[in-house]
């Protein structure tokens, strides 16, 4: 795995540490079997959003101090340029850029997301996390699988929803999507 996905699993076995937890409660407070936390704790395999997402929440510590090791520091205003934005690439066909990683105690998260498109044999993997988010699509068209609901989000389109509720996106026609993706706690 990438030197990125180890660094960030270092963070992740450090905070879990401080907090006095074993591998097991950490897995149990994260709603994953403990084998699988222990591959991510080791940076063995890569760790999804969705799993960083309630690490941040369950060890009360900011996204971007468990990605980057730096803690946010803006408190008034976050400026975020075109093109700009901290990379969060956590699955092959996703790319997500955070629009709002140095501002301190955040009430949301926002990504610029990108999914490239994969071959339509391929499953749609899915994830969850206790959060509700609002999705808007940018560029393309985007295939949204939310529990048994297929949906097709096109430029302008939006969608509001649980996320608890397992969820992921495929990019149609063959062309990457932009959308903003706003987690909110």
């Amino acid at each position: 795995m990438s030197g990125e996905i180890k660094q960030i699993a270092e963070r992740m076995r450090a905070v879990r540490i401080d907090s006095a937890y074993t591998y097991q409660e950490a897995a149990k407070l994260l709603e994953i079997p403990p084998e699988e936390y222990l591959l991510y704790e080791s940076g063995e395999i890569d760790i999804p959003i969705s799993i960083l997402l309630k690490i941040s929440a369950v060890f009360n510590i900011e996204l971007t101090a468990l990605l980057t090791g730096s803690d946010p520091k803006l408190q008034t205003y976050s400026l975020v340029r075109k093109g700009q934005g901290l990379e969060v690439n956590r699955r092959q066909a996703y790319n997500y850029k955070h629009l709002a990683y140095n501002f301190v105690n955040k009430q949301a998260e926002p990504f610029l997301v990108t999914v490239e498109p994969i071959a339509d044999d391929n499953p749609i993997p899915l994830s969850s996390h206790n959060n509700q988010e609002f999705n808007y699509v940018i560029e393309g068209s985007l295939m949204l699988v939310l529990n048994d609901h297929v949906l097709t989000l096109n430029e302008g389109d939006s969608l509001y929803f649980d996320a608890n509720q397992p969820h992921g996106m495929k990019a149609l026609n063959n062309q990457p999507v932009k959308f903003l993706a706003i987690i909110i706690d």
